[in-house]
């Protein structure tokens, strides 16, 4: 039921277009369509205008260096996108020069790091080597002055009653 609703709904616009197919001859309908044109291309003309005065063929170095590309519609519609481009570039450049201050930094820390480690290791075996019981009886044997010996009886356990 539905189907036969659409197919009568969609015949009528088209028995409407033949009835005015039959009051113009084709030769007629062309030139209006012809007419029609026209005045669409007309309107079109009329709204069209060209916002530079300037072919862009004058361009070169004199009006580079000049300043006259400064002035054209196009550069100053877009002056925020060069600003925000020149802004990004500056940051761009600060950061990069920042990250390899920071890098030089890194480097020269670790390399005093690991000096300080070799220094470190390099006391702590002397101290370890000068702290011997054999190194510390060799000197107490040069120096003959001191008070201090190696001991000549074994040492024994005290008992202490409670």
């Amino acid at each position: 039921m539905k189907d036969e609703e659409k197919t009568t709904t969609k015949e009528q616009p088209y028995a409407a277009d033949d009835k005015g197919a039959t009051e113009q001859t084709p030769a007629e309908q062309a030139e209006g369509e012809g007419q029609s044109l026209k005045e669409a291309l007309q309107k079109i003309k009329e709204t069209a205008v060209e916002e530079d005065s300037r072919p862009l063929s004058q361009l070169s170095l004199r009006t580079i260096l000049g300043g006259d590309l400064l002035t054209t519609q196009i550069v100053r519609s877009q002056i925020w996108l060069f600003v925000l481009i020149v802004v990004i570039s500056i940051i761009y450049v600060a950061f990069r020069y920042q990250c390899q201050q920071d890098m030089l930094t890194i480097d020269r820390l670790e390399q005093d790091l690991k000096s300080a480690k070799y220094r470190a290791l390099s006391s702590s075996s002397s101290l370890t080597e000068k702290c011997r019981e054999s190194h510390v009886l060799d000197i107490l044997k040069q120096n003959k002055d001191s008070l201090l010996h190696q001991a000549d009886q074994p040492p024994y356990i005290i008992e202490v009653p409670e």
